[in-house]
């Protein structure tokens, strides 16, 4: 509930901004190979292929007509952690300043079997 509580506050603070924003937060312990923003799939639900999460995914503010747009913004971000995917969890519309506005929550990931994470040196 907490996390659910943390999400809604980012939101609010990125849509009152004023641009629209991709906020990415990398929860994976060590890196992956880089992956082409092309090649991360856009999904509405889990895959039933077994995965790592990589990060959380927030965006906020973007106008009605930017979906596409909107999800080639969360590709460029998610695809230099390695993602293979990112999951859209919850998304809606909201009305600001007499506007309506897309946001989105969820996460990436990285199909299992692809590729070992690596430990930055020290």
């Amino acid at each position: 509930m907490r996390g659910g509580m943390i999400s809604v506050a980012v939101l609010l603070a990125l849509t009152l901004t004023g641009c629209a924003t991709v906020d990415v937060t990398k929860t994976a312990k060590g890196f992956f190979e880089p992956t082409r923003p092309d090649d991360v799939e856009i999904l509405m639900s889990r895959p039933s292929r077994s995965f790592v999460e990589l990060a959380t995914v927030s965006t906020a503010n973007w106008n009605t007509g930017e979906t596409a747009k909107m999800h080639n913004a969360i590709r460029a971000k998610t695809a230099p952690l390695g993602a293979h995917a990112v999951v859209i969890t919850d998304s809606g519309i909201v009305i600001i300043r007499n506007s309506p506005k897309l946001w989105c929550t969820g996460f990436a990931l990285r199909y299992e079997g692809t590729g070992q994470a690596t430990r930055p040196a020290e």
